[in-house]
């Protein structure tokens, strides 16, 4: 006859900054309403049309960021310097889709 053990072994991830579970972890979230987000146009080569959305601060996952926003938007685009840069003038819906994504709508300057 086998005896089970009372103590169960909990897989949860703790967050290291704020000692919460990672499924109740609200760092990310502060660190987006704390952004100065600044969105703006520019011409690049050729006479083509990019949109700049710089000013992330450390702890934002710039990549999956600028995914999210491709994605949204539908259009093409890379991120470096700490900048995502977004093939074509969107700089009318960013806005919007940054607040989709959590960021404060009054921390987006456009």
């Amino acid at each position: 006859m086998r005896k089970y053990s009372h103590s169960t072994k909990n897989n949860m991830e703790i967050c290291p900054k704020c000692s919460l579970p990672k499924e109740a972890c609200v760092c990310e979230q502060i660190v987006k309403s704390s952004q100065k987000i600044r969105v703006t146009k520019d011409k690049k080569r050729y006479g083509k049309i990019v949109t700049l959305v710089s000013g992330f601060g450390n702890g934002i996952d710039i990549k999956k960021t600028a995914k999210d926003l491709k994605n949204r938007l539908a259009c093409g685009g890379t991120y470096k310097n700490d900048a995502i840069e977004l093939q074509g003038d969107h700089t009318k819906k960013v806005k919007e889709v940054l607040i989709k994504l959590g960021f404060e709508g009054d921390s987006i300057e456009d």
